[in-house]
This record gives C-alpha cells, sequence and structure tokens, in this order.
C-alpha cells in the first residue's frame, strides 16, 4: 500500500450513523455485568458464568476477570459520567485492594476462592499489567491517592523483577516471593518460555494508560523500551504478523500466528507512539502498524466479516470466530482507516461488526458468545463470564468507537 499514513479526522463520518448502536452496546454490555455478576453473598463480582447461562457462585476469582472490570467500570463513569458505574469502579477497587493485593510480597495474586481467599498466590506479569492499567484508570475517574501509589509500586516491581536488563525484554511469571518458577504459563495451551508476545503487548498497554494519566521519566523510558521491542523482536516483516513465544535470549518458539494479537496490537503499538509522543517512532511504528492490519485483512477475513481465529505458515489453523478477535478488529481496522484513508479498512471494520451483531451477541442472554463456527453458530461449552471473559475486550471497543466517529 502506497498510501503515507495519517490522522484523518474528515473519514469519521462513514461510521457516525452507527455511532448509536455503539453507545447502546456499550451500556447493554455494563447493564449485564451489573445485573448477572455482583457477588452481593462474598463481595467484589462473581468467578463464572458458563456459555449456557448458568451461574457459578463457588468459582474462583481470577485476577485478570477482576482487573478488566475495574477498568471498564472506571472507563464507563469517566465516559457516562453516571453514578452507578462509579459505584461498580468503587466496588471492584475496593475488592481487589482488599484481597488481590499482596501485603507481604507486593503484587496482585493470580486467583482467590469465592471467599477471597489466595488460591494461586503467583506473580504473572500478565496480571500485574492489567492492574497497572486498571489502577491508572480508576485514579484518572477518582484521583484516589491510594490507586496512583498501587499502579507506581506495580511498575516499580515488574522493572525490578521481570525486566530482562541484560538480554532486554520481560519475564513472565514468579512465584508469591518474586522468585523465578519452572511453569511461567498463562495457560494450558501455552508454551512454557520466559518471553512472551501477549505479555508484552498488555504491558505495552498498561504503561500507555498509565503514562497518559500520570507521565514520568522512568514510565516514558519503559514505554520507549516496549515500542522498541514489538518493532525489533516480535514483529515479523516478511508476513506482518508477530512471533508469540521466545526463550530467553530472543530464540523464537514456535510458528502459529494470533490474528487476535496482530490486530490488537496494530491499534495498541500506534496509540502508545502517540501517547509518548516521541516523533522519532512514529514513522517506524506506523509502517508497522499497517503492515499488521494489512496482512490480517489479506489472511484472516471470511467472507461474512468474521476474523479467524489462528494460522501455521501453511494456512488457516482454527477457522473459529472467538468475540476478542472480532472486538479488536473493528477497532484495528478502523484505525488503520484512520492512518491510511483507505477505504478497505472501514469496510473490513464495519463488516465485522455486523459480524458481531449478527452471530455474538446473545439476543436472548445477553453479552456476547465466546465464539462461533465458521458457519457463525455460537458455541455454548464456553463461559459467558469468567477468568477470561470479561467485559474489557467489548467494553473498550464500544468506547474506541465513540470517541473515534462522534
Amino acid at each position: 500500500m502506497s498510501v503515507p499514513f495519517y490522522r484523518n479526522t474528515a473519514v469519521r463520518t462513514a461510521f457516525e450513523g452507527l455511532h448509536h448502536e455503539f453507545l447502546e452496546e456499550f451500556h447493554n454490555i455494563l447493564d449485564w455485568w451489573t445485573t448477572h455478576m455482583v457477588d452481593e453473598v462474598n463481595g467484589g463480582f462473581y468467578g463464572r458464568m458458563d456459555g449456557g447461562g448458568v451461574l457459578h457462585p463457588e468459582a474462583d476469582k481470577g485476577a485478570i476477570l477482576n482487573t478488566r472490570i475495574l477498568w471498564t467500570f472506571a472507563a464507563a463513569a469517566r465516559e457516562t459520567g453516571l453514578a452507578h458505574h462509579r459505584v461498580l469502579a468503587d466496588r471492584a477497587y475496593a475488592y481487589i485492594n482488599t484481597f488481590f493485593w499482596d501485603e507481604i510480597e507486593g503484587g496482585v495474586f493470580w486467583s482467590l476462592d469465592y471467599k477471597g481467599n489466595p488460591s494461586d498466590t503467583q506473580k504473572q506479569i500478565y496480571a500485574q499489567a492489567f492492574a497497572i492499567y486498571a489502577f491508572a484508570e480508576y485514579y484518572a475517574l477518582t484521583k484516589n491517592r491510594e490507586a496512583l501509589d498501587r499502579a507506581i509500586e506495580l511498575f516499580w516491581l515488574v522493572e525490578k523483577y521481570s525486566r530482562d536488563r541484560s538480554k532486554e525484554g520481560y519475564l513472565s511469571a514468579f512465584t508469591r516471593d518474586w522468585s523465578n518458577k519452572e511453569d511461567v504459563r498463562l495457560s494450558e495451551k501455552d508454551i512454557n518460555e520466559v518471553k512472551i508476545m501477549n505479555t508484552h503487548l498488555h504491558l505495552l498497554e498498561a504503561y500507555t494508560n498509565f503514562y497518559r494519566v500520570r507521565p514520568f521519566a522512568a514510565l516514558g523510558d519503559a514505554l520507549k523500551n516496549c515500542i522498541q521491542l514489538f518493532i525489533d523482536h516480535f514483529f515479523i516483516p516478511e508476513n506482518g504478523s508477530m512471533h508469540i513465544y521466545f526463550d530467553e535470549a530472543w530464540n523464537p518458539k514456535g510458528n502459529d500466528i494470533s490474528f487476535g494479537h496482530n490486530i490488537e496490537a496494530s491499534w495498541l503499538l500506534w496509540e502508545a507512539v502517540e501517547v509518548l509522543g516521541n516523533t522519532d517512532l512514529q514513522k517506524r511504528v506506523g509502517q508497522v502498524c499497517i503492515r499488521m492490519a494489512e496482512a490480517v485483512l489479506d489472511s484472516a477475513v471470511d467472507a461474512d466479516g468474521g476474523v479467524f481465529y489462528e494460522a501455521e505458515p501453511s494456512g488457516i489453523k482454527d477457522f473459529d470466530k472467538h468475540w476478542w478477535p472480532q472486538a479488536e478488529a473493528v477497532v484495528g481496522f478502523w484505525n488503520a482507516f484512520e492512518m491510511t484513508g483507505e477505504l478497505e479498512f472501514e469496510e473490513a471494520s464495519r463488516r465485522c461488526w455486523t459480524f458481531i451483531k449478527g452471530k455474538l451477541l446473545d439476543p436472548e442472554n445477553g453479552e456476547w458468545h465466546w465464539r462461533t463456527d465458521r458457519k457463525g453458530v455460537p458455541y455454548l461449552s464456553e463461559d459467558k463470564a469468567g477468568p477470561w471473559k470479561a467485559p474489557y475486550h467489548n467494553g473498550r471497543m464500544c468506547l474506541e468507537m465513540l470517541h473515534r466517529v462522534h
């Protein structure tokens, strides 16, 4: 594509007719979580509702679910100004601060039992990143000094224990006392390698949000370093994708292609360099962002507008359409449209939103299905809400599009 990238506000008109749809869906998502997932018995939020709509009140409560809930309702309260969104943000913050925060070693636990007792005390950097992301957003809403102090403390813990000063990058996971651990996987499906794209992507996201809210020199340096890691190590120019796993010495492991992470990174990287305000990096980062969006558009979009889940060098290996890559594709393609003015990106964003409305939204029980098969038939065997299913990807999609098309 020969068109240079630029931020063209004139192209906003293409989605203006759908502004009310994003606003309505944003409130639908927030209302569902308010109605179904508030735990009035043991505090905070329930840990799981399955795909059939059955609540599991004694399920563990995960750090990722709870920090994403905090970010979502804090961001919502800032956007809407509605008191009940602020109440839910306050509730999420109080629960995380009281139960997830490790008063002895610092940082947040991976999970609690349903009564709030630690059940997995490991320190996944992925979880620390989401806590920074959420605390920064809550601070932006409330100017609560304690929330700011938590974010600052987490930043320094990550920089002290996780950042590899000799070989660069961030190590993935530690024991409760920040000692090294053998199994650093986020989940059973991951490869047990110490440097993973997913953790770095959400550190990038967290540092970006924190720097936007409360910039300071060390944070700016760390954010610039994260951006540099993506363009120097993770990005693969030949196919516009990213390496997912590395060993400690930056030797790539595996060759899977994650379309959702690629399109998500394409706009998070551009957001990061804009927030940082580093003009020297912008041209190079912009080219990487457009290349990744192009690659997803060329390789991952089905005839119905949905985005496939995963590929390998020989072709698509998972034709299912999971909820979160669709949400990220709406934003990522729209961002590429803003950067280039190319109408094929606008069309891809619009068609993916149409797919979401027709296939992923649950008209009977609310919220979004976890995924559909290639034909758009939803699976009901996976969570409607749970350790990995929160109002963050779809809620953020709505917020981003509301800001971009008003």
